[in-house]
């Protein structure tokens, strides 16, 4: 159940800025109304909440607005934060995710939207990649032996790159990156954020989305 003081979260499952929202707002344990978009039939709401229509988009029971992911992120684990994930961000690296790598990512993945060499941009994505295989070999996690923020920024962008073409990714010599991903895709809090629900329309039930410790336990 959700109720008339509960944020509401306009999301699309498979968009990483929108994980890595709900990665966050799961951990911290808030509890929203979620609505998922579809993307060819943005709700007027929404757009009226935020009007350059992208998701994650948090409305607060206030009327606040805040329509980007770290954003959503910080603010969530502000309130509660109980496996400490603001102390492990490293503003630098989720910049270089953010911008060169997921530039890269867009035309190896989207070669056609962008008239782009989709191989040389998946190659020049892969050196970001083997610093993170690198960093990970010595730490485990992005920001030492245990998960936090920048590991929840940044899985999800590397998702989606091994998902254009996963059998040559597995071929990869990334032992240490392939078992950081395969570990968060497989744990409880990331099964908690990725639940399928029908496309929000005005007048429906609300949908709750909120994560229990069992679902965020490792």
């Amino acid at each position: 159940m959700t109720a008339a003081t509960d944020p509401v979260l306009y999301s699309f499952r498979r968009c990483p800025y929108a994980m890595r929202a709900r990665l966050a707002l799961a951990i911290s344990g808030t509890r929203c109304e979620l609505r998922e978009v579809q993307l060819s039939a943005k709700p007027r709401s929404m757009l009226d909440a935020s009007p350059k229509g992208t998701v994650p988009v948090l409305v607060l029971p206030d009327g606040e607005v805040i329509d980007e992911s770290l954003d959503i992120m910080r603010r969530a684990l502000a309130r509660r934060d109980p496996e400490d994930w603001l102390a492990r961000e490293d503003a630098a690296l989720i910049a270089e995710n953010d911008g060169p790598f997921k530039r890269d990512l867009d035309r190896y993945k989207y070669p056609e939207r962008h008239g782009s060499e989709p191989l040389a941009h998946r190659e020049s994505a892969m050196a970001f990649l083997r610093r993170l295989d690198a960093r990970l070999a010595d730490t485990g996690q992005l920001c030492g032996p245990v998960r936090g923020l920048t590991d929840a920024a940044i899985m999800p962008f590397v998702r989606q790159f091994a998902a254009v073409d996963r059998l040559w990714f597995d071929a990869q010599p990334l032992p240490h990156l392939g078992t950081w991903l395969a570990g968060h895709l497989s744990s409880g809090l990331f099964g908690a954020i990725m639940i399928r629900v029908t496309p929000w329309s005005p007048g429906d039930p609300p949908i709750a989305f909120a994560s229990s410790p069992e679902a965020a336990s490792r």
